[in-house]
């Protein structure tokens, strides 16, 4: 991967992360695209990025993540973290082979977009629009939510949390907000585990170089991300999911057709 793969893949991620659209699978489908190679060092990347992306969150809701009198807070996301590195470990080898799956990822949007359709009529009387009403188990429902986007790769972390927070009747944009906040403490432990694995497994991979792609990479993803991160919110207070549900079926339905044609 060079420095314009590494500018053009974090400007997709940052573009993607807070949509309900999956990132990953947008950054699986733009790889072969713009000529990058499955390796340890793009793998490394690709989770990397992504905790840059989600720290866009703790520059734009810094006095929520900085309040240390709000306990609960912490235990909530703590308590939302959980499932996901339960069940990430767990399930670790499925998680890679469908990683490397596209066929599998383009279904996966697809069936994604399917639900995102429909999702606003099936939640019609959410009225939870304070985090203080987040209960515990609330947060423990919303979390295993976000495990379903790990082992479907493509479902998107965003819009599987989403929907967990709107089944737990929090409004689309109190959802959207918690799930911004999860994001962060998940990706840490995502990040940190692939820097561990990238160091036991492919030491060779991190080099001065590679640190420097990698550090393009982040900065890009998190000033794109900021932007889409404000535009999702202020999206979600006048309109739905329906237009991304569309969307999805659309794109995975062309990485079928091109998938089918050779193409990638």
């Amino acid at each position: 991967m060079d420095k314009l793969q590494s500018i053009i893949i974090a400007i997709v991620e940052g573009l993607t992360e807070f949509l309900p659209i999956s990132s990953t699978a947008h950054m699986k489908i733009a790889n072969p695209l713009i000529g990058v190679t499955p390796g340890p060092f793009v793998e490394m990347f690709e989770v990397v990025i992504q905790l840059a992306a989600i720290l866009s969150v703790v520059t734009i809701y810094w006095k929520k993540f900085f309040d240390f009198k709000s306990f609960a807070f912490y235990i909530k996301l703590l308590i939302a973290v959980v499932p996901a590195l339960v069940f990430g470990a767990l399930l670790k080898k499925h998680i890679d082979a469908a990683l490397s799956n596209l066929w599998f990822i383009a279904c996966v949007m697809i069936g994604g977009g399917i639900i995102l359709v429909f999702i606003d009529k099936l939640f019609t009387k959410n009225v939870i629009e304070d985090e203080t009403k987040i209960t515990y188990p609330k947060a423990f429902v919303i979390g295993c939510f976000q495990v379903l986007s790990i082992v479907l790769p493509g479902l998107s972390r965003s819009a599987a949390t989403i929907i967990g927070g709107m089944s737990q009747k929090l409004t689309r944009s109190l959802a959207a907000e918690f799930s911004f906040f999860l994001a962060v403490p998940t990706m840490f432990a995502a990040s940190a585990k692939s820097l561990l694995d990238v160091y036991k497994d492919s030491p060779e991979v991190l080099v001065s170089s590679n640190f420097a792609t990698l550090g393009i990479g982040a900065i890009v993803a998190y000033i794109i991300a900021l932007l889409s991160i404000k535009f999702l919110i202020s999206y979600l207070q006048k309109n739905g999911f329906k237009v991304f549900g569309y969307y999805r079926i659309v794109l995975g339905c062309v990485v079928l057709l091109l998938l089918y044609k050779g193409i990638i």
